[in-house]
């Protein structure tokens, strides 16, 4: 790409401090901006399940500078068991197979380590207000005025939302998440349970119609990640600010079942770390309005029926900061971000029908066809997402090769 065109020193306001929004600063940082990075909880959110980077977005962190310590903290799982309903095997495959990964070059890591590597990018460089965020935005011709719970209030030249699926930046300044939310027809589980197996660098998943039962073990610890996931029309909207009502919805749902199931329901109610919520996507129009965008899930959550949810978050931090760095005018970096990134963003999401019916067969008919397929040699459930993966040609921005 051409000569870099950048206003010196523009502001800009970030919100979320997960991995979009870290890996944002950091090349807008890069690129010469005045970052602020804002985070409703009081400190660095560590733990949480191993999540993907994969395809394109590996060039990403390897641009960051980051990939060495990334490939230090791969987790390695070496196998997923898919058992029936009794607890017998069905078939043991490669988690490649499943993903659409390719061994030896996507990485798997711990939620909080990536978010800790991230964060170390940055830390030095970054003004990062932890225990804060938005509560008012006012878009105007020469900023956007921002008052923060904390009651600061503060201008910038351009804000970014990078708070997730359920983002507070979006409802502020696009409305409600009604708008864009596209359920997936399940809601989910996840917490951490002890290891009563022994398991170490694989997983076991439990399936019957329309009820899926995880037990994942990246390592070799006494602690395991347990997921219960369930087909469900209609989101569970009275449970979302429940904790309560969210294990009695879960209980009631995997109730009178065998394996290992009444064990991780009992689990699940005594968890101090249960994470519950809905497996849903967002579609928008338009990832920006005025001097306000959105990266991330906050833009384009694909949902983990893709397992995409990082890798497009990464992507998209980089592509949107290398559109800021490369034009002096908000709007025209906010429309080479959307050309540059919307098909690759379509395409990602798209894995989510392919990934629901692998992991998560709604009817018998599907369970059966899916057992079917596992039992192959060389069993493959995610033919497409190798390709799509990738589909992406690295832009190159501040005088890197494109990829």
């Amino acid at each position: 790409m051409g000569a870099m065109n950048i206003t010196p020193r523009r502001t800009v306001l970030v919100s979320g401090a997960s991995i979009a929004g870290p890996a944002l600063a950091y090349w807008l940082r890069r690129y010469g901006f005045a970052v602020t990075l804002v985070e409703k909880a009081a400190a660095l959110r560590g733990g949480g399940y191993p999540i993907d980077i994969r395809g394109t977005a590996v060039e990403v962190v390897r641009r960051m500078g980051v990939l060495p310590r990334l490939r230090d903290a791969h987790v390695g799982i070496r196998r997923i068991s898919f058992l029936d309903e009794q607890g017998d095997p069905i078939a043991a495959i490669r988690p490649e197979a499943i993903s659409g990964g390719v061994e030896g070059h996507d990485l798997e890591i711990p939620r909080g380590e990536l978010a800790e590597i991230l964060y170390g990018a940055i830390r030095d460089d970054v003004e990062i207000l932890f225990n804060d965020s938005i509560a008012t935005l006012h878009d105007h011709d020469g900023g956007v005025d921002v008052t923060f719970r904390g009651g600061a209030r503060r201008t910038f030249d351009l804000v970014i939302g990078a708070d997730g699926i359920h983002s507070h930046t979006r409802s502020l300044a696009f409305g409600p998440e009604e708008g864009y939310h596209r359920y997936l027809d399940h809601c989910f589980a996840g917490f951490t349970m002890p290891n009563h197996l022994g398991l170490a660098h694989e997983g076991l998943s439990w399936n019957v119609p329309g009820r899926t039962a995880v037990l994942y073990a990246p390592r070799d610890d006494d602690r395991v990640h347990a997921f219960l996931s369930f087909l469900r029309p209609d989101p569970p909207f009275t449970a979302f600010r429940d904790p309560a009502a969210q294990r009695e919805l879960v209980a009631g749902v995997f109730s009178g079942y065998g394996w290992e199931v009444p064990r991780m329901v009992a689990a699940m109610r005594d968890s101090d770390d249960l994470f519950f919520d809905v497996v849903s996507q967002i579609h928008m129009p338009r990832w920006s309005t005025g001097r306000v965008a959105l990266v991330g899930d906050a833009a384009y959550a694909p949902s983990f029926f893709s397992g995409q949810g990082s890798s497009l978050a990464l992507v998209g931090a980089y592509v949107l900061a290398g559109e800021l760095a490369a034009h002096a005018h908000h709007d025209d970096a906010f429309e080479g971000y959307e050309r540059t990134l919307r098909s690759f963003v379509e395409l990602n999401q798209a894995l989510a029908d392919e990934g629901s019916a692998g992991v998560s067969p709604r009817t018998a008919e599907d369970l059966a066809r899916r057992n079917k397929a596992l039992r192959e040699p060389s069993a493959v459930l995610s033919s497409a997402g190798r390709d799509v993966h990738s589909a992406l040609a690295l832009p190159g921005y501040d005088g890197h090769d494109a990829s």
